[in-house]
Protein backbone atom coordinates (compact mmCIF):
# COMPACT_ATOMS: atom_id res chain seq x y z
CA UNK A 1 0.00 0.00 0.00
CA UNK A 2 1.35 3.41 -0.89
CA UNK A 3 -0.25 4.80 2.27
CA UNK A 4 1.95 2.58 4.44
CA UNK A 5 5.17 3.29 2.56
CA UNK A 6 4.48 7.02 2.97
CA UNK A 7 4.19 6.67 6.74
CA UNK A 8 7.40 7.72 8.51
CA UNK A 9 6.28 6.01 11.72
CA UNK A 10 5.47 2.74 9.96
CA UNK A 11 8.81 2.82 8.13
CA UNK A 12 10.71 3.33 11.40
CA UNK A 13 8.88 0.46 13.12
CA UNK A 14 9.37 -1.78 10.09
CA UNK A 15 13.12 -1.07 10.05
CA UNK A 16 13.33 -2.15 13.68
CA UNK A 17 11.27 -5.26 12.94
CA UNK A 18 13.56 -6.13 10.02
CA UNK A 19 16.47 -5.91 12.48
CA UNK A 20 14.72 -8.42 14.75
CA UNK A 21 13.58 -6.07 17.48
CA UNK A 22 10.84 -3.79 18.71
CA UNK A 23 11.03 -0.07 18.05
CA UNK A 24 11.94 2.32 20.87
CA UNK A 25 9.67 5.36 21.11
CA UNK A 26 10.98 8.14 23.38
CA UNK A 27 8.90 11.02 24.75
CA UNK A 28 9.84 14.50 25.93
CA UNK A 29 7.70 17.62 26.40
CA UNK A 30 8.59 20.52 24.11
CA UNK A 31 10.26 23.46 25.82
CA UNK A 32 11.49 21.59 28.89
CA UNK A 33 13.68 22.89 30.29
CA UNK A 34 13.80 25.08 27.16
CA UNK A 35 13.35 24.69 23.41
CA UNK A 36 17.02 24.17 22.56
CA UNK A 37 17.42 21.58 25.32
CA UNK A 38 14.48 19.62 23.90
CA UNK A 39 16.09 19.67 20.45
CA UNK A 40 19.47 18.58 21.85
CA UNK A 41 17.83 15.81 23.90
CA UNK A 42 15.86 14.61 20.87
CA UNK A 43 19.03 14.39 18.80
CA UNK A 44 20.75 12.54 21.65
CA UNK A 45 17.86 10.05 21.83
CA UNK A 46 18.04 9.44 18.08
CA UNK A 47 21.80 8.82 18.28
CA UNK A 48 21.43 6.38 21.19
CA UNK A 49 18.75 4.01 19.97
CA UNK A 50 15.42 5.82 19.65
CA UNK A 51 13.52 4.86 16.48
CA UNK A 52 10.69 7.33 16.97
CA UNK A 53 10.43 10.43 19.14
CA UNK A 54 7.27 11.88 20.65
CA UNK A 55 7.34 15.57 21.41
CA UNK A 56 4.55 16.60 23.75
CA UNK A 57 2.89 20.01 23.67
CA UNK A 58 2.67 21.39 27.23
CA UNK A 59 -0.98 21.84 28.16
CA UNK A 60 -2.61 23.53 31.13
CA UNK A 61 -5.00 20.63 31.85
CA UNK A 62 -3.08 17.41 31.09
CA UNK A 63 -5.66 14.77 32.00
CA UNK A 64 -3.45 11.78 31.12
CA UNK A 65 -0.11 12.92 32.50
CA UNK A 66 1.39 11.84 35.79
CA UNK A 67 3.15 14.18 38.25
CA UNK A 68 6.63 14.14 36.65
CA UNK A 69 5.37 15.13 33.19
CA UNK A 70 2.83 17.57 34.67
CA UNK A 71 5.59 19.34 36.58
CA UNK A 72 7.74 19.56 33.44
CA UNK A 73 4.94 20.91 31.26
CA UNK A 74 3.92 23.41 33.94
CA UNK A 75 7.51 24.66 34.08
CA UNK A 76 7.71 24.89 30.27
CA UNK A 77 4.55 27.00 30.18
CA UNK A 78 5.83 29.19 33.03
CA UNK A 79 9.04 29.71 31.05
CA UNK A 80 7.01 31.10 28.15
CA UNK A 81 6.55 28.07 25.88
CA UNK A 82 4.30 28.83 22.91
CA UNK A 83 2.49 26.14 20.92
CA UNK A 84 4.16 27.24 17.67
CA UNK A 85 7.57 26.52 19.24
CA UNK A 86 6.84 22.81 18.83
CA UNK A 87 7.54 23.21 15.11
CA UNK A 88 11.01 24.57 15.94
CA UNK A 89 11.65 21.50 18.11
CA UNK A 90 10.49 19.08 15.40
CA UNK A 91 12.50 20.86 12.69
CA UNK A 92 15.60 20.94 14.89
CA UNK A 93 15.50 17.19 15.46
CA UNK A 94 14.55 16.16 11.93
CA UNK A 95 17.25 18.38 10.41
CA UNK A 96 19.94 16.54 12.36
CA UNK A 97 18.62 12.94 12.35
CA UNK A 98 16.49 10.58 10.29
CA UNK A 99 14.31 9.59 13.26
CA UNK A 100 10.51 9.78 12.90
CA UNK A 101 9.22 12.64 15.09
CA UNK A 102 5.59 12.78 16.16
CA UNK A 103 3.83 15.44 18.20
CA UNK A 104 1.64 14.28 21.08
CA UNK A 105 -1.01 16.80 21.93
CA UNK A 106 -4.43 17.28 23.37
CA UNK A 107 -6.74 18.40 20.61
CA UNK A 108 -7.60 21.91 21.81
CA UNK A 109 -4.24 23.54 20.84
CA UNK A 110 -4.61 22.12 17.31
CA UNK A 111 -8.14 23.48 16.96
CA UNK A 112 -7.08 26.87 18.29
CA UNK A 113 -4.37 27.20 15.63
CA UNK A 114 -6.56 25.64 12.95
CA UNK A 115 -6.32 21.95 12.03
CA UNK A 116 -5.12 22.60 8.48
CA UNK A 117 -2.62 25.27 9.54
CA UNK A 118 -1.21 23.08 12.32
CA UNK A 119 -0.91 20.09 9.99
CA UNK A 120 0.78 22.14 7.26
CA UNK A 121 3.35 23.54 9.67
CA UNK A 122 4.03 20.12 11.18
CA UNK A 123 4.63 18.61 7.75
CA UNK A 124 6.90 21.51 6.76
CA UNK A 125 8.94 20.92 9.94
CA UNK A 126 9.50 17.30 8.92
CA UNK A 127 7.08 15.84 11.45
CA UNK A 128 5.68 12.34 10.98
CA UNK A 129 2.24 12.94 12.46
CA UNK A 130 0.19 13.39 15.60
CA UNK A 131 -0.65 11.29 18.63
CA UNK A 132 -4.00 12.55 19.93
CA UNK A 133 -4.91 11.12 23.36
CA UNK A 134 -8.24 12.92 23.75
CA UNK A 135 -9.46 12.76 20.14
CA UNK A 136 -11.63 9.83 19.07
CA UNK A 137 -12.09 8.79 15.43
CA UNK A 138 -15.80 9.68 15.55
CA UNK A 139 -14.89 13.36 16.03
CA UNK A 140 -11.80 13.53 13.81
CA UNK A 141 -13.15 14.36 10.35
CA UNK A 142 -11.11 17.57 10.08
CA UNK A 143 -7.98 15.70 11.14
CA UNK A 144 -8.63 12.92 8.61
CA UNK A 145 -8.78 15.53 5.84
CA UNK A 146 -5.69 17.46 6.94
CA UNK A 147 -3.56 14.37 7.65
CA UNK A 148 -4.38 12.95 4.23
CA UNK A 149 -3.64 16.31 2.59
CA UNK A 150 -0.20 16.63 4.23
CA UNK A 151 0.77 12.96 4.47
CA UNK A 152 0.78 12.78 8.27
CA UNK A 153 0.34 9.77 10.52
CA UNK A 154 -2.74 9.54 12.75
CA UNK A 155 -2.05 7.75 16.00
CA UNK A 156 -5.12 7.04 18.10
CA UNK A 157 -5.17 5.32 21.48
CA UNK A 158 -6.71 2.07 22.65
CA UNK A 159 -7.03 0.93 26.27
CA UNK A 160 -7.90 -2.25 28.17
CA UNK A 161 -11.47 -0.90 28.41
CA UNK A 162 -11.85 -0.55 24.61
CA UNK A 163 -14.70 -2.65 23.20
CA UNK A 164 -14.11 -4.84 20.11
CA UNK A 165 -16.12 -2.32 18.08
CA UNK A 166 -14.00 0.57 19.36
CA UNK A 167 -10.78 -1.35 18.67
CA UNK A 168 -11.84 -2.01 15.09
CA UNK A 169 -12.80 1.64 14.54
CA UNK A 170 -9.55 2.92 16.03
CA UNK A 171 -7.38 0.54 14.03
CA UNK A 172 -9.11 1.54 10.81
CA UNK A 173 -8.69 5.26 11.60
CA UNK A 174 -5.01 5.05 12.59
CA UNK A 175 -2.03 5.37 10.26
CA UNK A 176 1.53 4.55 11.34
CA UNK A 177 0.72 2.64 14.49
CA UNK A 178 -1.86 2.26 17.25
CA UNK A 179 -0.92 3.47 20.74
CA UNK A 180 -1.90 0.87 23.34
CA UNK A 181 -2.30 2.28 26.84
CA UNK A 182 -1.01 -0.47 29.11
CA UNK A 183 -3.05 0.52 32.15
CA UNK A 184 -6.06 2.60 33.03
CA UNK A 185 -4.78 5.78 34.65
CA UNK A 186 -2.07 8.38 34.18
CA UNK A 187 1.51 8.15 33.02
CA UNK A 188 4.33 7.44 35.45
CA UNK A 189 7.03 4.98 36.36
CA UNK A 190 5.88 1.68 37.83
CA UNK A 191 7.53 -1.36 39.33
CA UNK A 192 5.81 -3.76 36.94
CA UNK A 193 4.07 -3.61 33.58
CA UNK A 194 0.35 -4.33 33.60
CA UNK A 195 -0.57 -7.85 32.51
CA UNK A 196 -3.46 -6.40 30.50
CA UNK A 197 -1.01 -4.87 28.02
CA UNK A 198 -0.18 -8.15 26.26
CA UNK A 199 -3.86 -9.02 25.78
CA UNK A 200 -4.60 -5.53 24.51
CA UNK A 201 -1.80 -5.78 21.93
CA UNK A 202 -3.08 -9.19 20.79
CA UNK A 203 -6.64 -7.90 20.53
CA UNK A 204 -5.49 -4.82 18.58
CA UNK A 205 -3.48 -6.97 16.18
CA UNK A 206 -6.53 -9.24 15.81
CA UNK A 207 -8.61 -6.15 14.95
CA UNK A 208 -6.28 -5.55 11.98
CA UNK A 209 -3.48 -3.35 13.32
CA UNK A 210 -0.11 -3.99 11.68
CA UNK A 211 1.81 -2.06 14.34
CA UNK A 212 0.98 -1.60 18.01
CA UNK A 213 3.19 0.33 20.44
CA UNK A 214 2.74 0.15 24.21
CA UNK A 215 3.06 3.08 26.59
CA UNK A 216 2.31 4.23 30.15
CA UNK A 217 4.41 2.88 32.99
CA UNK A 218 7.50 1.80 31.03
CA UNK A 219 10.58 2.99 32.89
CA UNK A 220 13.53 0.60 32.60
CA UNK A 221 15.21 -1.92 30.31
CA UNK A 222 13.50 -4.90 31.93
CA UNK A 223 10.09 -3.34 31.20
CA UNK A 224 11.23 -2.72 27.64
CA UNK A 225 12.39 -6.31 27.28
CA UNK A 226 9.08 -7.63 28.62
CA UNK A 227 6.97 -5.53 26.24
CA UNK A 228 9.29 -6.04 23.27
CA UNK A 229 8.41 -9.74 23.37
CA UNK A 230 4.90 -9.01 22.06
CA UNK A 231 4.62 -5.35 20.93
CA UNK A 232 5.91 -3.67 17.79
CA UNK A 233 7.17 -0.69 19.77
CA UNK A 234 7.80 0.36 23.36
CA UNK A 235 7.04 3.93 24.49
CA UNK A 236 8.99 5.52 27.35
CA UNK A 237 8.15 8.94 28.75
CA UNK A 238 8.30 9.70 32.47
CA UNK A 239 11.73 8.11 33.02
CA UNK A 240 13.23 10.26 30.24
CA UNK A 241 11.61 13.42 31.59
CA UNK A 242 13.08 12.65 35.01
CA UNK A 243 16.46 12.07 33.35
CA UNK A 244 16.56 15.46 31.65
CA UNK A 245 15.34 17.09 34.86
CA UNK A 246 18.04 15.48 36.99
CA UNK A 247 20.97 15.12 34.60
CA UNK A 248 20.31 17.08 31.43
CA UNK A 249 20.92 15.87 27.88
CA UNK A 250 23.77 13.53 28.89
CA UNK A 251 21.44 11.63 31.23
CA UNK A 252 18.83 11.32 28.47
CA UNK A 253 21.46 9.87 26.13
CA UNK A 254 22.59 7.34 28.78
CA UNK A 255 19.05 6.23 29.62
CA UNK A 256 18.10 5.87 25.95
CA UNK A 257 21.13 3.67 25.41
CA UNK A 258 20.18 1.54 28.42
CA UNK A 259 16.56 1.24 27.31
CA UNK A 260 17.54 0.24 23.77
CA UNK A 261 19.45 -2.73 25.21
CA UNK A 262 16.09 -4.29 26.08
CA UNK A 263 14.71 -4.15 22.54
CA UNK A 264 16.14 -7.30 21.02
CA UNK A 265 13.63 -10.09 21.12
CA UNK A 266 14.69 -13.21 23.01
CA UNK A 267 14.70 -16.32 20.85
CA UNK A 268 11.93 -18.65 21.98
Amino acid sequence: MTEQTASKSAAAIDRARDAGRSALVCYLPAGYPDVQATIDAGIAMAKNGADLIEIGIPYSDPVMDGPVIQAATTEAIANGFRVESVFDVVAGITAATDVAVLVMTYWNPVVRMGVDEFSRRLAEAGGAGLITPDLIPDEASEWFAASDKYGLDRVFLVAPSSTPERLAMTVKASRGFVYAVSIMGVTGTRQAVSSSAEKLVADTHAAGAERVCVGLGVSNASHVREIAAYADGVIVGTALVAAIRDGGVAAVADLTRDLSAGLVREEA
